[in-house]
């Protein structure tokens, strides 16, 4: 299999769909469609399930993929060894986040690493525990950093840190000088910010929402991070994350953080992840260990 017929394979793979990946790639959905028909009369196996929308792989194209994977990531190794012959530190880094490390990945992580490795550019999304995980198994990302992240075989963890899930109040409020932990229901007639259901935080409350029998009083959801600091600032309610995604705000004073009682959210914990089997170019390496150094989310406890 030519490198060309493995890189367009992979890109149908990844899309869904032979007209996405020639999207995506800038050439011809036939172009592609007959790089995948002559791939799968040189394997002598079906590669794809074509679907009413859309195609993906079968097991014989999930092996296949695996391999186009490798080769990709070899190529990037092998132009990644031959600039450091050359002494140049290039290239593009790609992180996907939870949306509540993004502040602490930029003070803390990326301002300091471009300093000290300007010629590397980053590329930096958000989103949820399961679309991270798929972009770092499917080679979409490079790096994933990600809270409470469940066990996952295409995952390997660099760093894990404790990092419980707190209740967040205003500065002013009735409770932020309580001391020691304090239950989750005690907050259950408290308007509150809340992320989507599908939300790994999100889902840690509604567990315990389930075993005690009560529900927390949503005044708003979203996922923005940036909207539930604000809320909070502005007095209208309590939050529940954990203390890196309001760690500037709690260094001035402006919010306080309380430990919840229950087992489940005090044991949560922040994730930095990469794809199992990888070899990493140097430039990630490096990313990865000043992240683990330098990030307030790996510090246990925040």
């Amino acid at each position: 299999m030519n490198d060309r017929a493995l890189r367009y394979f992979l890109a149908v793979v990844r899309s869904g769909s032979v007209r996405a990946a020639a999207d995506s790639l800038n050439v011809a959905a036939s172009a592609v469609s007959r790089q995948i028909i002559e791939m799968e009369a040189e394997c002598g196996e079906i590669l794809l399930e074509r679907l009413p929308r859309g195609v993906r792989p079968t097991e014989a194209g999930r092996i296949v993929a695996e391999h186009a994977q490798r080769q990709a990531d070899e190529a990037d190794l092998l132009d990644d060894r031959l600039k450091r012959l050359r002494g140049v530190q290039q290239g593009t880094i790609r992180l996907k986040c939870g949306g509540g490390f993004l502040v602490d990945l930029l003070d803390n992580g990326l301002a300091g690493f471009s300093r000290a490795y300007p010629g590397i550019a980053f590329q930096v999304s958000s989103g949820t525990t399961d679309t991270i995980q798929a972009a770092i198994a499917q080679g979409d990302a490079d790096i994933g950093l990600a809270y409470n992240l469940p066990s996952h075989p295409d995952l390997r963890g660099v760093v894990t840190a404790r990092q419980p899930l707190y209740a967040i109040l205003p500065a002013d409020h009735p409770l932020a000088r309580t001391s020691g932990a304090i239950a989750l229901r005690s907050f259950a007639t408290e308007p509150a910010v809340l992320l989507p259901p599908d939300h790994g935080v999100r889902q840690l409350l509604g567990r315990v929402e389930a075993s005690e029998g009560f529900r927390l009083m949503g005044r708003l959801e979203t996922t923005s991070f940036e909207v539930h600091r604000r809320f909070l600032r502005a007095g209208m309610g309590v939050g529940f994350l954990p203390r890196f995604a309001v760690s500037a705000e709690l260094r001035t004073g402006e919010l306080s953080a309380l430990p919840l009682r229950e087992v489940i959210l005090s044991e949560a914990t922040a994730h930095l992840v990469v794809r199992t089997g990888r070899r990493l170019p140097e430039g990630t390496r490096r990313m990865l260990d000043w992240l683990a150094e330098h990030l307030v989310a790996f510090r246990a406890g925040g």
